[in-house]
């Protein structure tokens, strides 16, 4: 998804030819992953931030192609809103001070984004934040899209699918929308870890357990279009701004966007063989490649599946499989991200090492939810604990296993230690980034320009949240 399309509109032809290509595809990445060797390879992690920009009042700003072009940094790239941004951060090993390094690109990249806005407007800036409080309905306009073919097609391609109005339901929001562009309120952090092919089951599996409690402990999103919702609303507006299913489609499979509905039992080959049978594709431009290591068709229709925890197929270095984390929030600041990183692959690393698949899937799936929910005052289960357990609590007895978990991966133990502090600092006072909005919001009698203003201004400092005043 990170590259532009030569075309918005598509023949019928033309999806039954991507069609074909996508089962040939399947057959060369079965080999690829059943070859002696393949994707071996040091344990790496990379990232990505999704950012908002904002003008001087803390209002979404519509100026990413003038920023793009002040950066001139092959990091950061076009997102689907014309107010957002993706940054593309290195990917760095594990071993050693990956956090360190992690938190340093991150604060360094935000700080020059924040500037290019700034030159493009006086006083404007970026945010990382999961989503903006000042977002209206006027900014989810077609006009409001990047101007990209690749986002016209991806359009294009979800209004063929689906012919009737996308609703959006989130608690007792309710709206019906003519476009996919409300994805476009949502911006995350995205965090990858490198996975060899006979791994992958077990750590995509502990992935998926890991995430409740993680998200527990990092929601930022409360809010939407005025109203108090969800720790994090990211979690169902995203659900809801994607799905291409119409009413008889929603019985028989899970949106675009999904949690999941069982464990991987088989490898990556699993999900990406799913993603084929299930889903149709959306913007099918053939590319034609030369590389054995690639198949392009497949890696674009698997940029349109947004499954939570997804596997990634990438031809560079021999070709490497990596699970990709997508339900973490942007924000609210570098020291936070580069914690929740920590915390969610320490105590995925943990989890990898127990086979689950005898666990209940339905009290992850559940977890999850009411993590994304309810945050930190969730009610969640967790393997071989009885009973429903207070996430906090649950958050604070999993820091220790997340800790030992990054040792023995080689993460030197101040590295770990500076980052699951915050985490643990974080928990115990229950300074979220969700529950710092809320507070400020009513401190400043409902402003939420100010909101954002005083965000901004916190969040570039690079103190982590519960630190914030």
């Amino acid at each position: 998804m990170g590259q532009d399309l030569d075309k918005e509109r598509f023949t019928e032809e033309e999806y039954v030819r991507f069609g074909e290509r996508l089962q040939e595809q399947l057959g060369t990445l079965r080999g690829l992953l059943d070859t002696p060797g393949f994707g071996q390879g040091p344990t790496t992690i990379g990232a990505e931030l999704e950012l908002v920009l904002v003008d001087e009042a803390g209002r979404p700003l519509p100026r990413n192609e003038e920023t793009l072009r002040t950066l001139g940094d092959p990091r950061v790239v076009m997102e689907l809103g014309r107010y957002n941004l993706e940054v593309n951060l290195s990917p760095v090993p594990l071993e050693g001070r990956p956090f360190e390094r992690l938190g340093g690109e991150v604060q360094e990249a935000l700080g020059k984004v924040d500037a290019a806005v700034g030159a493009t407007a006086p006083g404007a800036g970026a945010v990382p934040i999961g989503i903006l409080p000042t977002l209206g309905t006027e900014d989810f306009t077609r006009e409001a899209m990047s101007d990209q073919k690749r986002y016209r097609a991806m359009s294009s391609g979800f209004r063929r699918l689906r012919l009737e109005p996308f609703i959006v339901k989130i608690d007792d929001l309710e709206l019906a929308v003519a476009d996919v562009l409300l994805e476009a309120a949502n911006t995350s952090w995205q965090v990858h870890v490198r996975t060899p092919p006979e791994r992958f089951a077990r750590v995509f599996n502990a992935a998926q357990l890991a995430i409740g409690p993680v998200l527990a402990a990092c929601g930022n999103s409360p809010s939407f279009l005025g109203r108090q919702l969800w720790e994090e609303t990211r979690i169902p507006l995203m659900e809801e701004a994607v799905d291409d299913r119409d009413i008889e489609r929603r019985e028989r499979r899970d949106g675009r966007v999904t949690f999941g509905s069982d464990w991987v039992r088989e490898g990556a080959y699993e999900l990406f063989e799913r993603y084929v049978r299930d889903y149709a594709p959306i913007m099918p431009e053939l590319r034609d490649s030369d590389d054995p290591l690639d198949v392009p068709e497949l890696r674009l229709h698997q940029g349109t599946v947004w499954q939570w925890n997804r596997p990634v197929y990438d031809p560079a270095g021999g070709g490497h499989l990596r699970v990709e984390m997508r339900a973490l929030p942007a924000g609210p600041s570098c020291a936070d991200m580069t914690a929740n990183a920590a915390f969610l692959i320490g105590l995925t690393l943990a989890q990898a090492e127990h086979d689950l698949t005898g666990y209940r899937f339905a009290e992850t799936y559940q977890n999850f939810y009411r993590a994304a929910m309810r945050g930190l005052d969730a009610k969640l289960s967790w393997p071989g604990r009885d009973g429903e357990l207070d996430a906090a609590d649950l958050v604070l007895s999993l820091l220790p296993e997340a800790r030992a978990a990054l040792l023995a991966a080689g993460v030197v133990p101040d590295d770990v230690d500076g980052a699951l502090g915050v985490i643990e600092q974080r928990t115990r006072l229950r300074r979220t980034g969700s529950a710092w909005q809320r507070e400020a919001l009513a401190r400043l009698g409902g402003d939420r320009e100010r909101l954002v203003q005083e965000y901004r201004r916190n969040a570039l400092s690079g103190l982590p949240v519960h630190l914030w005043r």
